[in-house]
């Protein structure tokens, strides 16, 4: 057998141990293990330079990042479910405190109150803002959350196909399917101003505001679902709750959301975290842990895990989800930011985001060659119709230093998705008009 090239210390292997293992593959050498790689590609030659210093090292690592086209030194117009917010200094501080920094999984309360708190405020903070009487403490994302709640909506109503409409993140679309085909769940597209349902549907999913940043009428859809004797499920976006009337006072069974829009950094696209509460009717079908409030043998007010329903801890035939953590520090974060914006400032927040939206709309379609293809009611995102493919707009503005919006053309003739939040000036909507007008 051929010696390893380097022992490592931290795969304790044996000689014994090697030779066991190839002769349990088949092998007889670990040369014969690597067999079906050519000669010449098992160990290339690599070139590479010479070792640096810790400050050499991070000269070099700040130069390679400042290559990076980012939202946060240049004006930005790219949404579809991940949005730039302004964020407090006072954020990271608090998130930072050791009074949260407590063990990551909270199995022992009696040294995890500062997590557990965590979650417990966040659940509060989730059913409050769309208007729903129960909440977990958190999901990995908005996609995996939208997933969750179809499925379990197939376990509520013992039905095993979920409507979605054509107007959902199409990424959602593909996480739900992902989830859904191992467990023999089908899921099928309709439309979204009239859905039309069969009688076996489990749910029917829709988006609010959907992913072109349209309102639609969560009222219709709701008596679409009802007729039929499906859930109702919607994936919402927060921000926008502290503006228009919530998902629960629509009537909505489940509802879903990403946190990330609650001031967490965009970080090249995760980690993030996922919202997902529904009627109380449901709790023991809810994925996820739930975390309660309760007092100890002194009186003093305390925080336990109620719920914890996942294979780790009950029998695998019997758990409801295998999601196995609820990002807790993400779900922090999105806590404390949120708390910091307060009721008044989140609505203040979504009538900036929505203002200024409508303003970059109106001077868009003004401009020669460009229209808004959707009419009606909008948030903080809207089509635009270009006259030459986004791919080229986009690199027009990109060479001037702005952030295009996402390309829709695949639904859309020339369409680009633009979004505009909260951190947009005047002068950003303006210059993008200028280039838009250039760039035609």
């Amino acid at each position: 057998m051929t010696s390893p090239p380097f022992a490592s210390p931290y795969i304790p292997n044996t000689d014994a141990d090697r030779a066991a293992m190839l002769r349990a593959v088949g092998a007889a050498s670990v040369d014969d293990l690597f067999g079906d790689i050519p000669a010449e590609h098992r160990d290339p030659a690599l070139d590479l330079p010479p070792p640096l210093s810790e400050m050499e090292l991070r000269a070099e690592i700040e130069r390679m990042a400042a290559t990076n086209l980012h939202g946060g030194d240049r004006p930005s117009f790219l949404g579809a479910g991940v949005y730039r917010r302004f964020i407090p200094a006072v954020v990271p501080p608090i998130v930072t405190r050791g009074e949260f920094l407590t063990s990551y999984t909270p199995y022992q309360p009696e040294v995890s109150q500062g997590t557990l708190q965590g979650s417990f405020e966040f659940q509060t903070m989730t059913a409050q803002l769309f208007g729903m009487e129960a909440a977990n403490a958190g999901m990995y994302d908005g996609a995996t959350s939208l997933a969750e709640a179809a499925l379990m909506a197939c376990r509520v109503t013992r039905r095993y196909r979920v409507a979605v409409a054509h107007t959902v993140n199409p990424r959602y679309v593909e996480t739900a399917r992902t989830y859904a085909a191992p467990q023999g769940v089908e899921i099928v597209d309709v439309a979204a101003s009239a859905p039309a349902l069969d009688d076996d549907i489990a749910c029917l999913i829709v988006q609010y505001p959907n992913f072109f940043g349209c309102v639609e009428d969560l009222h219709a859809q709701r008596e679409a679902a009802r007729a039929v004797g499906a859930l109702f499920v919607v994936s919402a976006d927060p921000v926008a709750c502290g503006l228009f009337k919530s998902p629960g006072a629509y009537g909505a069974d489940i509802v879903t959301g990403e946190g990330q829009a609650l001031g967490v950094p965009p970080s090249f696209g995760g980690p993030f975290v996922g919202l997902f509460a529904c009627k109380q009717d449901y709790l023991r079908q809810t994925p996820g842990r739930i975390v309660g409030k309760t007092t100890d043998t002194r009186g003093r007010e305390g925080y336990v895990l109620t719920m914890q329903p996942r294979e780790q801890h009950i029998r695998r035939e019997r758990a409801t989800s295998n999601i196995c953590t609820s990002t807790a520090l993400i779900a922090l974060w999105a806590t404390v930011w949120t708390a910091c914006m307060g009721k008044q400032g989140l609505r203040r927040l979504a009538e900036l985001c929505h203002q200024k939206a409508h303003y970059a709309a109106s001077r868009v379609a003004e401009l020669p060659g460009y229209s808004l293809p959707i009419e009606g009611e909008f948030f903080q995102e809207f089509v635009v119709s270009c006259p030459r493919p986004p791919v080229e707009v986009n690199a027009r503005l990109e060479a001037n230093g702005v952030i295009g919006g996402l390309d829709v053309s695949d639904r859309y003739r020339n369409g680009m998705l633009l979004c505009v939040t909260e951190t947009a000036t005047r002068g950003d909507i303006d210059r993008l008009v200028e280039l838009l007008a250039e760039a035609a």
